[in-house]
């Protein structure tokens, strides 16, 4: 008889780690990877190399799977979920070509109204390919986030999203449905149907299974954002306690009952449980540091920052459920191990991850 296990995979811009916990929320085993390039094809070699580092006993008592991946990072698949196109990043400005048609539909302020939203990148691709039907086997291609497409993978089940992720595409997380300013039926792509995040999706697929040793009754959930995962992780359960994450780029989070939503600002909220996480991001964060400093440098340098642990509210960093249809959330937790993935360090109030792990989200 296997124990139980959680396993969370955090999906950064220059590595991919694996956390595996048990049922009191201790972690068990853990892997990670470097990850050189921003391919899809490097993503799905990472995610099975850190799942194979993974003890086969951990493996074969993983009942819930949930990854996360960098906010607005996107790509295109044919109906089979083979990529058609390069990725466009978090960070990729491209989008800027698409803004003219999104603020011709998106409300004043909305959140989608960036250069590097989902939706911006959606009509920049829209403009640049047209009809990709004859590409994806005569069918819209898929519009997906780089967590959905990794879950994929896993479960099998394509065009399938959160909407942590789902956010800048426009997705209304008030009234949890897509906008009727969103004419997708007039758009040349099929967009991904939305989850609440840690829900269950599907099992794994049985090749997965096979593969690696998973049970065929564990289960892949709804992931989220890397940022998202990153305040989590911090143990933050009261309203008015806020998370600054630095990682590749600076993202602040701030747990409240109250939704604030300003574009003009830079200022957005993702929907959590029956609260909101409200902030922001930035461009510039730590990977700025590579232009002055050797990697080398960097790991002696930050060898020397005073680590303090974070005690009872340390969590792992990812999100997940240990159940594929029960989720607590924050200021609803009832059990120490439905917030999953791998706790940063902290130092001075900041929560500080390896610089080039964490995008905008």
């Amino acid at each position: 008889m296997h124990s139980s296990y959680s396993l969370g995979i955090d999906f950064g811009t220059s590595g991919v780690r694996a956390i595996a916990l048990d049922t009191t929320g201790q972690i068990q085993a853990e892997s990670r990877v470097s990850l050189a390039v921003q391919q899809p094809t490097a993503w799905q070699t990472a995610l099975y190399a850190v799942l194979e580092q993974l003890p086969l006993s951990i493996r074969q008592g993983t009942r819930s799977i949930a990854v996360n991946g960098t906010s607005s990072t996107v790509l295109l698949c044919d109906r089979h979920g083979q990529p058609l196109t390069e990725p466009l990043l978090y960070n990729d400005g491209r989008g800027i070509a698409g803004m003219e048609q999104v603020q011709t539909i998106a409300p004043p302020s909305h959140t989608v109204l960036s250069a590097t939203s989902s939706l911006a990148k959606l009509f920049w691709w829209a403009q640049q390919f047209g009809d990709m039907r004859s590409l994806a086997n005569a069918s819209k291609p898929y519009f997906l986030h780089q967590a959905d497409w990794l879950g994929f993978l896993l479960h099998g089940q394509l065009g399938i999203s959160d909407y942590h992720n789902a956010l800048k595409l426009g997705y209304d997380v008030g009234e949890l449905h897509y906008p009727d300013w969103l004419d997708w039926e007039a758009l040349p792509f099929q967009v991904p149907v939305v989850k609440e995040p840690g829900a269950g999706i599907a099992p794994v697929t049985a090749a997965i299974a096979a593969q690696f040793g998973f049970p065929p009754d564990g289960w892949v959930c709804a992931g989220t954002t890397d940022s998202i995962a990153a305040f989590l992780a911090s143990g933050v359960q009261t309203p008015g306690e806020a998370v600054t994450s630095l990682g590749s780029t600076l993202v602040l989070k701030l747990l409240s009952t109250t939704r604030v939503d300003n574009a003009d600002y830079g200022i957005y909220s993702h929907r959590l449980g029956d609260g909101w996480l409200v902030g922001g991001a930035s461009n510039t964060g730590g990977a700025v540091l590579q232009r002055f400093f050797t990697n080398a440098e960097l790991h002696r340098l930050s060898e020397q920052i005073q680590k303090r642990r974070l005690g009872d509210r340390s969590q792992p960093l990812c999100l997940l459920s240990t159940h594929p249809t029960r989720r607590t959330l924050p200021h609803q937790r009832s059990h120490p191990a439905t917030l999953h993935g791998t706790s940063p360090k902290r130092s001075s109030g900041i929560f500080i991850l390896p610089t080039g792990w964490h995008g905008a989200n």
